[in-house]
């Protein structure tokens, strides 16, 4: 916004005299309470932001904690299904072998055999 010194009001030409004069004394005064005015107003800008940044990062911080809780809730669930699902499991294995002990030790022996293959890689 380009506003000459003409145009801008309470700044006419009879202000132009400079710092002689009477109304040289009257623009020192002036500036001087614009100056304080402006002060007053950036204290009162950074009192605003410093309020908006603290009311801002503290829901940050408490939206974190919150996201962080559900996730620690469903891990502990996730994990606590898990345990539940390899004690299922075991108990089916065991189950299975006390019907079936021939099975068992075939299933036993192919397991070994894979495993004696995978240990040993692309070695003759």
């Amino acid at each position: 916004m380009n506003i000459h010194a003409d145009q801008r009001s309470g700044y006419g030409n009879e202000n132009k005299t400079g710092t002689t004069g009477s109304s040289g004394r009257s623009t020192t005064g002036d500036i001087n309470a614009d100056l304080n005015n402006l002060r007053a107003d950036f204290n009162s800008l950074k009192d605003t932001m410093t309020d908006y940044i603290s009311k801002t990062s503290s829901g940050a911080l408490d939206s974190a904690k919150k996201a962080t809780s559900d996730v620690a809730n469903k891990a502990s669930d996730l994990a606590s299904a898990a345990t539940e699902q390899a004690k299922t499991f075991a108990s089916e294995l065991e189950r299975m072998g006390r019907n079936n002990p021939l099975g068992a030790i075939a299933g036993a022996v192919l397991v070994g055999v894979v495993i004696g293959l995978i240990g040993r890689g692309g070695r003759s």
